[in-house]
């Protein structure tokens, strides 16, 4: 039985979709409205994953993996590639571990209130400010790239590109000309645009 990832277009469950292209892991993908909770098939998503969030990971055996950062992890592991997540033991695995861990809950939930429509503009003015702080280190650390953590593609650099893309739609990236250059390396891998395309996020490109 192969991984099954339940994902919502566009959502942070777009990393490991990403992620899931470039280990070459055998899996499917459904669908979740986040609004009414229910799974493309017609099936109470809270019956998966009872938070009502996404993504979430259906494993071999039956069990559920939920929490982004997790998700991201299990895959890195299971995949075996060193490169993407250094094994237990080597001190680059925790530099890997701790990019994910800032992007999730300095990045990612400084978004929530930005989705939310009865967020006062006040708030949404607070947490674009934060943002753009995280950004502003973000693009500090970069170095010279092309990746976050130097030459070598990692775990955090598919949740930074969802993180990325959230900033272009709401504010733009012209703050952050690393984190630009990024995105558009991103965008030519063709794990990162089979995921979109499937998605909906961009059109596909046409063969030759």
């Amino acid at each position: 039985m192969a991984l099954k990832l339940y994902y919502s277009p566009g959502a942070c469950s777009l990393a490991p979709h990403m992620l899931l292209h470039e280990l070459g892991l055998t899996h499917t993908v459904e669908r979740v409205d986040l609004k009414e909770k229910k799974t493309e098939g017609g099936r109470d998503y809270r019956e998966i994953n009872p938070k009502g969030s996404v993504p979430a990971l259906e494993l071999d055996n039956g069990e559920v993996l939920t929490e982004n950062a997790v998700v991201l992890q299990f895959l890195g592991d299971r995949s075996g590639l060193e490169q993407v997540l250094p094994p237990m033991g080597d001190f680059r695995r925790y530099r890997v571990l701790e990019w994910v861990n800032f992007i999730t809950t300095e990045l990612h939930k400084s978004f929530a209130p930005l989705f939310k429509p009865d967020a006062s503009d006040e708030t949404k003015e607070f947490f674009k400010k934060v943002i753009g702080e995280r950004f502003d280190h973000v693009e500090r650390e970069f170095g010279e790239g092309p990746y976050l953590m130097g030459d070598i593609l990692t775990l955090p650099d598919f949740y930074l590109f969802v993180m990325t893309g959230w900033a272009e739609k709401m504010f733009g990236l012209d703050r952050w000309p690393q984190l630009a250059a990024f995105r558009e390396r991103m965008l030519e891998r063709d794990s990162v645009r089979r995921a979109m395309e499937f998605e909906g996020l961009l059109e596909p490109q046409p063969a030759g």
